[in-house]
């Protein structure tokens, strides 16, 4: 037993005093006097790669929001930062005469290994460079993603994170919201708010449009352009089906639509115009022959 210990424990001294002096070898091939003027020439263009990349930044930093909004320029920036990185090391590599084809051979093997792990976060970050550039969605906006409602608080590379009206956090992927339809409430500068409501049969048709034409002038948040438009929709079992239809900006919503309900009940009350509500007449005969 002390013979086989012995054996192990010079054959780890052997192999450890190899390295030893592999390294020792390496490092007085690597300080050398062609390597120092390497070294010298890498570092000034390695300076004027950093110069460019600072200007370009600087650039984009001065790019008006109404141009490209804050979020997008972040990840540009993000993205070229990255590429710099990467740039430089490779160009230190092969300037002190890395064989960079056997790095790019096992990064090959490496990534197929990694694609198989990571292809959900490849997809995502694919994804997240098709929302960045097609500005369907900003900061502050209110969407309609995968059945969640939300505002927009920040636009990655590889999710959407918003808060819904209660204040819970939500991150969608963005190959969710590649993958399924996308409302934006807040795209446009105006949305339109339509509700129905109905008349009594007695009531007077022309009478009954120019009162409910009224409605939307009564609330503060309805814009005049485009402005507000009513118009009968059809008869129902218990009354005549009216649709009044206004214009408001999306962050007015909830207030413009509680405004308007009010604003209907008012002018129909002030009008004596009633709104049916369904009934059931029910009539007992009285088959009694006597």
């Amino acid at each position: 037993m002390e013979y086989i210990t012995d054996a192990v424990g010079t054959a780890a001294n052997e192999t450890i005093g190899k390295h030893i002096t592999e390294f020792i070898n390496w490092f007085k091939e690597l300080i050398s006097w062609e390597n120092l003027f390497k070294a010298v020439g890498a570092f000034f263009v390695i300076l004027l790669m950093w110069i460019v990349y600072k200007l370009i930044v600087h650039s984009l930093k001065k790019i008006s929001p109404k141009k490209l909004p804050e979020a997008r320029v972040a990840a540009v920036i993000r993205g070229i930062k990255y590429f710099f990185y990467v740039v430089v090391v490779l160009y230190i590599l092969s300037t002190f005469g890395v064989n960079l084809k056997a790095i790019w051979g096992a990064a090959g093997i490496a990534g197929v290994a990694i694609g198989f792990a990571a292809q959900t976060s490849m997809s995502n970050l694919i994804s997240g460079l098709f929302v960045l550039t097609e500005g369907a969605i900003h900061i502050g906006d209110v969407i309609i993603i995968d059945g969640v409602t939300g505002i927009v608080d920040e636009v990655k590379l590889l999710s959407v994170r918003m808060h819904t009206f209660d204040n819970q956090m939500v991150r969608i992927p963005n190959s969710t919201i590649i993958n399924n339809n996308l409302t934006n409430n807040s795209y446009h500068k105006a949305r339109r708010i339509t509700i129905s409501v109905s008349i009594d049969y007695s009531t007077d048709m022309n009478k009954a449009l120019e009162v409910l034409s009224k409605a939307p002038s009564l609330c503060p948040t309805v814009l005049t352009n485009p402005a507000p438009t009513v118009w009968f929709d059809g008869f129902n079992d218990s009354g005549i089906n009216m649709t009044v239809a206004a214009w408001f900006k999306p962050s007015d919503f909830l207030k413009t639509k509680n405004d308007l309900f009010v604003s209907i009940k008012k002018v129909f009350d002030d009008n004596g115009i009633e709104i049916p509500f369904n009934q059931l007449d029910v009539k007992i005969k009285n088959n009694d022959n006597d």
